[in-house]
């Protein structure tokens, strides 16, 4: 074989082997591109469940039964236990009003349903239910005082106004002085009298959105 031959021969082998390096080099750098970044595979739209109605509390919604519609000789059921409204009191202080409803359960047993639009974006309802408990005496202090081994903090007190309707063992019109409590676990505490008479206490339940419902209406 002549020399030039042999030269142009080598040639086409080098030439070979290059475009076959390009080629090799071109596949394994698409497969590392799809090795680090796969893919985005198609995923249907997932709808945001629509918020509930009620957003706090005791925050009364299109779903639920809005305590504020209560009136007296109504028959209700508190987390479906059966009661009947005896009288309400509509109360006014500083500028705030809320009512509390006297109910007595089918065991005779008489609570107080309070029932108070607090401010807010949007402003919502508090709803609390309210068990009496054994004062032995007590009066409100301005200080902490204790409570069955409790220890409650002073939130607010004052002196409100407030008319009665229906059977709340109350006149129909006056003044009730009242003293508001706070546990640091989130218990709260009252106290309240009718000015002229001894100071009740009574520890409150916060009442979650769907907790009431009205049986029946007065007639």
């Amino acid at each position: 074989m002549s020399m030039t031959s042999m030269v142009v021969l080598g040639l086409s082998i080098a030439t070979v082997l290059l475009l076959m390096g390009a080629f090799w080099a071109t596949l394994r750098q698409d497969r590392k591109g799809r090795a680090g970044a796969p893919p985005v595979a198609e995923v249907a739209t997932i709808e945001t469940p629509l918020a509930a109605p009620v957003s706090a509390p005791g925050h009364a919604g299109t779903d639920y039964t809005d305590p504020r519609t209560i009136r007296a000789g109504d028959r209700i059921a508190v987390h479906g236990s059966p009661a009947r409204v005896l009288g309400a009191m509509f109360i006014s202080w500083q500028g705030h009003q809320w009512t509390e409803f006297l109910l007595r359960d089918s065991s005779r047993r008489y609570q107080w349903l309070s029932v108070e639009v607090l401010d807010g974006d949007p402003p919502h309802l508090e709803v609390q239910l309210w068990t009496n408990v054994p004062t032995q005496g007590m009066v409100p202090a301005r200080s902490m005082l204790v409570m069955e081994g409790v220890e409650f903090f002073p939130v607010e007190r004052g002196t409100a106004a407030f008319r009665s309707e229906g059977d709340t063992g109350n006149p129909d019109r006056g003044l009730l002085d009242f003293a508001d409590y706070r546990a640091s676990d989130g218990r709260l505490l009252s106290f309240e009298r009718i000015q002229g008479s001894a100071w009740t206490a009574s520890y409150a339940q916060p009442l979650p959105p769907g907790s009431i419902t009205i049986v029946r209406r007065a007639t």
